[in-house]
This record gives C-alpha cells, sequence and structure tokens, in this order.
C-alpha cells in the first residue's frame, strides 16, 4: 500500500509539473526598443525578433519606448521581472548614457547581458569643400587653424558627440561642437556647409558620399569596410589606438535564469551565421556581431569607463 502511494504521489507530481515547471517560453516574449520607430535601432530590433519568433515558437514582439537618449524604455525593462519575457535591444549609446544622464540603475549590475548583435563604424565625413582626404589631413588642419573646424551632432552626450570629442582628445586639436536635435539637421547642415565634419553611421552618409555631397576620410572600426574599401580607418590615417565600433545587443533584468539567457543567445548566434542575415545588416550598414553573454558584458563595462574618461576631459555634464 505504501508503495501504491508513493507511485500515486509521483504520479499527481508529474501531472502538476507543468503548470509550475513550463519550458521557457510559454507565452509571448517582448523586445523593448528604447528608440522611435523607423530608425537603426527599430530596424535591428524587429529583424531579431522575427528570428526569434520563427526558432522559439512564441511571437516575439518589439514595443518602442523612445525618450532621454534610451533611458526611459531601458529603465522600464532592466526593472520588469527577470523571467525571460522582457527584453530589452541596446545601442552602443547605452554605455555612454551613464556620462551623461543620472541614471536609476546601474547600468552593469541591474542587468544581465545576453548577446551583441551587430557591429559597425562611424563614418567620417566632410563638406567635399573641406580640403582633406584623410583624418591626418584633418587633424593637420585644425591644428594650422584652430578653432575653425566645426563639427555636427545629433544632440549633446549623444554617441557621434562623445567619438568627435573622443577623436579631438587624442589627436590633441578641438573642433567646434554644434549640437542639433537629430541626425537629419547635422547631416544637411554638414552638406550646405554651415558645418565641416561629421562622424555618422554608415547607412545614413553612405548614400551622400556617392552622390558626391560628402566626402569619407575615414572609419572608426579596425578595419575597412566593403561599401567603402579604399576609404582607410582612422588608425590607418592618423590616429593610431582610436576605434568606436556602434552596436546594438539584448540585455534582460539582473537574474535572468542561465538557461533563458543560453536558450536566447544561442537562437540568435545562430541567425546570425545565415547569409540572410548578413546581407540584412550590410543594407543597414552593419555586420553580424554575436559571442557570449560574458563577452557582451565585457564590452559594456569596458566602455562605460572609456566614455567616462571622454566626458570628464570634455567637460560634458550628466543631466
Amino acid at each position: 500500500m505504501k508503495k501504491l502511494a508513493a507511485s500515486a504521489l509521483c504520479s499527481l507530481a508529474l501531472l502538476a509539473a507543468p503548470a509550475w515547471a513550463q519550458p521557457y517560453p510559454a507565452k509571448p516574449v517582448r523586445i523593448i526598443v528604447p528608440f522611435a520607430p523607423g530608425g537603426g535601432s527599430d530596424f535591428i530590433g524587429r529583424f531579431i525578433a522575427q528570428k526569434l519568433t520563427a526558432t522559439l515558437g512564441t511571437q516575439v514582439i518589439v514595443e518602442n519606448k523612445p525618450g532621454a537618449g534610451g533611458v526611459i524604455g531601458i529603465e522600464q525593462g532592466v526593472k520588469s521581472a527577470p523571467d525571460g519575457y522582457n527584453l530589452v535591444l541596446i545601442a552602443s549609446s547605452y554605455t555612454v548614457n551613464p556620462s551623461v544622464y543620472k541614471l536609476n540603475f546601474d547600468p552593469v549590475a541591474d542587468i544581465t547581458p545576453i548577446v551583441q548583435i551587430s557591429q559597425g563604424p562611424l563614418l567620417v565625413v566632410v563638406n567635399p569643400q573641406v580640403p582633406v582626404k584623410t583624418a591626418k589631413d584633418l587633424i593637420a588642419m585644425a591644428k594650422a587653424k584652430p578653432g575653425e573646424l566645426n563639427f555636427a551632432s545629433p544632440g549633446q552626450g549623444s554617441v557621434i558627440h562623445m567619438a568627435t570629442e573622443y577623436f579631438d582628445s587624442m589627436a590633441g586639436i578641438k573642433m567646434n561642437h554644434i549640437p542639433y536635435k537629430g541626425t537629419g539637421p547635422a547631416l544637411t547642415d554638414t552638406i550646405a556647409g554651415q558645418t565641416q565634419v561629421l562622424f555618422s553611421s554608415t547607412a545614413t552618409a553612405l548614400p551622400h558620399v556617392k552622390s558626391g555631397k560628402l566626402k569619407a576620410i575615414a572609419v572608426t572600426t579596425a578595419r575597412r569596410i566593403p561599401a567603402l574599401p579604399d576609404v582607410p580607418t582612422v588608425k590607418e590615417s592618423g590616429l593610431p589606438g582610436y576605434e568606436v565600433v556602434l552596436w546594438h545587443g539584448l540585455i534582460g533584468p539582473k537574474g535572468l535564469p542561465k538557461e533563458v539567457v543560453a536558450r536566447i543567445s544561442g537562437e540568435v548566434n545562430k541567425a546570425l551565421k545565415l547569409k540572410e542575415t548578413d546581407d540584412q545588416l550590410q543594407n543597414d550598414g552593419v555586420s553580424a556581431a554575436g559571442g557570449t553573454p560574458e563577452q557582451f558584458g565585457a564590452t559594456i563595462k569596458r566602455e562605460i569607463g572609456v566614455w567616462k574618461k571622454v566626458a570628464a576631459d570634455a567637460g560634458v555634464k550628466a543631466e
């Protein structure tokens, strides 16, 4: 009788198990994109959501939560339940934000890194009337004519602003910062000659380089890019040690279960190895990244340190 009772209890436990230990995912997954619809981050978020919907066996939806350089949406995501159903797409600006905003969360301790999705350069472009061909020429001109070169950015404390300040600091020059309310106006005024220099995302600037409205003089990554094979890196053309990578990746709240992290990271890495994925990302001026959660976490931590020093050196204040 005791054996029968024990057997019955085991059977009941097995029957009840799915109610409290359902395999992940058991319901739709949300990816918060902390930027407005239609931009590069939104494209990456929706692309990855589509791939995960196909492989996770549940719907993965994108919810746009723009504001404060992405801080509003990110904060909502990292303060959600650590159950794997609320993920956040972050951009490289995530590592700049601690230097320019007062955050209500710890950008390292309060998150779970999952996977880096993409990587790509900033393209250093100038108005065609500016008589420079390389980053070395730009540095020489800035030194010869101090205070005469203006660089545009989509806003104070943006990753583009900070990348240019980083360039100035390493080169020992000082160009004048002209902040705009968005990439569009910054690009327009550089084309018009109101500003002379712009560090831009490749996807944004490339059409204007090809049409001759802008001149590309360098890329900020360690390697040249296939779209502009004749354009050297900043390292090659005058500033050894300089590198800035634009990227996107997925994070979750602190305490995300290891099996959930492994599942999502694994599925994203598989998707990033597909040729169709690389083709899609190349259209947006970036390439596939991938890697482990630990590697992504190390990138986040390292870059936060870099931008804190740049902000301090340039006198950029937290808001």
